[in-house]
């Protein structure tokens, strides 16, 4: 939201007041708190009938240091909050003359008290990351009455900013406007499904702004060298975090916020769904089933959208008849065929179904001011909300969904959740316009804990449209509607680059674009996109997305890129337990892990696989790509040619390929099996070894192949050995092979593998 008109002036009818001057700090342990007048006090009178600012300060955890600003503190405090994981106090306070500094592990806020207000954040070695200057800290209203607390931190020269969320407008935040409010738009607009009030800076810091309503953003975009950030309220709490490393920024956000669970394994593998207004019934989806087995398409988990419950009656949690006659032994004969289920919900009750009037009569239904239940003819008739700040409704919801599991149903699709009123008034007194972009959040950990509870914790999964911050935890989510487009493939990758640096672990989007039928051309190219992503399901609106619908070619490209995906999965799952453990996303922007090569600050058309493997999508008919590799020989995993970076490059690729490199300096392990997912990894696993062969290279790197809990079953190890590579594997005694990653030198045995003649072979221009 913005409020001045220019550098000079104030809009028409906004008054605001910044902070001018400290008129005193009083220190704590482990923080300290400023007030701050709105304007210059030269003598007593000019206390007077004006506001003090009042600027606590402190740390919740290590490396983390929060500011809350306030005006009125008086104002009743309503939930609900975003569930911040505090350490206790982290942080140090020190003063020395007019300055008052507080430290928390590399990073320190300094504030002179003697000079005019302001506040600079410092990291390690005392180079200023961000600042709050001349209007860094204030309030302001607006014509209709309503308040504003306004927070500005400095934007540096070539300083690029990423994340709020998943969004589909340029990846580079920088002279964006935007708003952290829940909406249902698409996937080629402003608004997002997924909105996180989390930013994160090329210069190794990132940005919380601990408030579960609306808080508007204007970054370089009303005052251009700040980042601004507003919200209607008394108070806005935000932590800056330190890196140094964007990585390092995640782990600690994630810290705050809730690290992902980990997907079970199975959940790799393909999905495949009924679309949503199609027509269908067991017989169609049987005969979805034999035509993938008799095409030799390894397929995982088979999806039924809205349409497996009555007409008229989501959510209902109850099967057609018409249609299923008997869900429990058709479930029971897709288990037999090594299939998981997973069924769509939403947070919606119906006026037709039966659970409407159980659900009214329990309280379970949002509710108007007035006491009457919300509800509206938008997306189902008489449409109500289930409130889940009930617990009761949330034990209600939960009882729906248990009956499913045991019918034989493995998981849920929980679409929607952002469509949410704020002319209501919620069982727990929760404020409307917090709750609007939380209540995702209820919504599905509801959902996620009753899968935990029924299952066992590690076989978990969700497929989510909507989230908000913490709602990473709850994995895995997807891009929503996108329209069957090279262009809305794009944008789909733009949204999920954008995700991962708000703290999400892993995403995925539908094959083929959701909007439409797609082209073969758009199918087979998103085909090969689609199963380089953590999660790979096939859906669409009003078609099927059968790969044979496309052609005998989509046919092959599929079955190409499922088996390599499994083949890929004890590094592939390597990567989720690292997104589990420590925050970083399994599909990564190229500055994750390049953060120091200007190049990668704005590549959006491509990204890193876990920490190994660059992945370029083609996004046009001819198969033409430009992309960039970083410094070091890359090996392409289809092919085996080595590229020297860094430099763009450009190249034309068939429906069966793309832009798939190894990193300088990996160890890649590959499985044996290409029929599932969730297959034996070590049951004689491949390692790709990629060391740079210019005179005088070394090579010593260390790989860990997990189990199927995420826990390290092996690791091996590979170091230089003369002209050779030399590969010990500790924790396993089973075969395994090595070769390089061009396929010049392979060799086979156990515990120990020795490749002779790595190190003769000239670097490649």
């Amino acid at each position: 939201m913005k409020f001045t008109d220019g550098f000079w002036l104030m809009r028409d009818g906004v008054n605001a007041s910044y902070a001018t001057e400290v008129r005193d700090v009083e220190e704590g342990e482990g923080r300290f708190t400023a007030y701050a007048a709105v304007r210059p006090v030269r003598e007593r009178g000019d206390t007077l009938n004006s506001a003090l600012i009042t600027v606590e300060c402190f740390s919740p955890a290590e490396g983390v240091i929060g500011v809350r600003s306030v005006h009125h503190a008086g104002k009743a405090r309503r939930g609900p909050d975003f569930g911040v994981e505090a350490t206790g106090s982290a942080g140090r306070v020190s003063r020395e003359g007019a300055v008052v500094e507080l430290a928390s592990g590399p990073l320190t806020l300094r504030l002179d008290t003697a000079g005019p207000w302001g506040m600079e954040f410092l990291d390690a070695e005392g180079r200023a990351l961000t600042a709050v200057e001349r209007r860094g800290a204030g309030f302001a209203t607006t014509p209709d009455g309503a308040h504003h607390m306004v927070t500005q931190l400095a934007l540096g020269v070539g300083e690029c900013l990423y994340g709020l969320g998943e969004r589909f407008t340029p990846f580079v935040r920088n002279g964006q406007s935007v708003d952290i409010w829940q909406a249902d738009g698409g996937t080629s607009s402003e608004q997002a499904y997924k909105n996180v009030p989390f930013h994160l800076s090329s210069r190794g810091y990132g940005v919380f702004v601990n408030h579960p309503g609306k808080v508007s953003y204007e970054i370089g975009s009303e005052a251009v060298g700040q980042v601004q950030f507003s919200v209607e309220d008394q108070s806005v709490e935000y932590y800056v975090i330190a890196g140094p490393t964007p990585k390092d920024v995640l782990r600690r956000y994630t810290a705050l916020t809730g690290r992902p669970a980990l997907p079970p394994a199975w959940s790799f593998g393909l999905w495949l769904s009924t679309s949503f207004c199609t027509d269908y019934d067991e017989e169609t989806v049987t005969g979805f089933v034999d035509g993938m087995a008799a095409r030799d398409l390894p397929l995982s988990v088979f999806h039924f959208d809205c349409f497996w419950m009555r007409e008229h009656q989501w959510t209902d949690f109850r099967w057609d008849p018409a249609v299923f006659p008997d869900p429990r032994a058709m479930l029971k004969r897709l288990r037999e065929r090594g299939l998981r289920v997973s069924v769509w919900i939403n947070p919606y009750i119906a006026q037709k179904s039966a659970l409407f009037a159980e659900a009214a009569a329990k309280g379970h239904l949002v509710k108007r001011p007035n006491g009457d239940i919300w509800q509206w003819d938008l997306w189902q008739p008489g449409m109500a909300l289930v409130d889940f700040t009930d617990p009761a409704a949330r034990a209600w919801y939960a009882d729906q969904l248990r009956d499913l599991l045991d019918q034989g149903v493995d998981c849920f699709k929980t679409d929607f959740g952002e469509r949410v009123p704020t002319d209501v008034v919620w069982h727990d007194g929760s404020d409307p316009e917090r709750m609007h972009n939380y209540y995702t959040q209820l919504y599905n950990s509801t959902v996620f804990e009753v899968l935990e509870k029924e299952r066992g914790a590690g076989e978990a999964v969700l497929f989510a449209r909507s989230a908000t911050a913490g709602g990473q935890q709850f994995p895995v989510h997807w891009g929503g509607d996108c329209f069957a487009s090279l262009g809305a493939m794009a944008e789909s990758l733009r949204g999920g680059l954008s995700l991962s640096l708000s703290g999400f672990g892993f995403w995925s989007h539908d094959i083929g674009g959701f909007e439409g039928t797609p082209d073969p051309v758009v199918f087979k190219r998103w085909l090969a996109f689609g199963l380089l992503s953590s999660h790979s399901r096939l859906h669409g609106n009003v078609s099927y997305r059968v790969p044979w619908a496309f052609g005998d070619e989509a046919v092959d490209v599929a079955r190409k890129f499922t088996r390599l995906k499994h083949r890929l999965m004890p590094y592939l799952y390597g990567a989720a337990a690292e997104a589990h453990r420590d925050g970083v996303p399994v599909m990564r922007p190229m500055l994750l892990e390049f953060p120091a090569d200007p190049a990668c600050r704005t590549l959006d058309r491509q990204y890193m696989l876990g920490p190994d493997l660059l992945v370029a999508p083609v996004f046009s008919a001819e198969g033409d790509v430009e992309f960039y590799l970083p410094e070091g020989t890359w090996t392409h995993l289809l092919t085996g040619e080595r590229v020297r970076g860094p430099g763009w490059r450009r190249e034309t690729h068939g429906f069966d390929s793309l832009p798939l490199y190894v990193r300088p300096g990996a160890l890649l392990p590959l499985g044996s099996d290409e029929r599932r997912p969730d297959g034996d990894w070590l049951a004689e696993p491949t390692l790709l070894a990629t060391p740079e062969t210019a005179p005088g290279s070394t090579y010593d790197v260390e790989v860990t192949v997990p189990d199927l809990r995420g826990r390290p079953a092996a690791t091996f190890r590979a170091t230089r050995h003369g002209d050779g590579v030399n590969v010990r594997a500790t924790g396993v005694t089973r075969p395994f092979r090595v070769r390089t990653a061009d396929g010049r030198v392979s060799a086979h045995g156990e515990t120990e593998v020795t490749l002779p003649d790595v190190f003769t072979v000239p670097e490649t221009g």
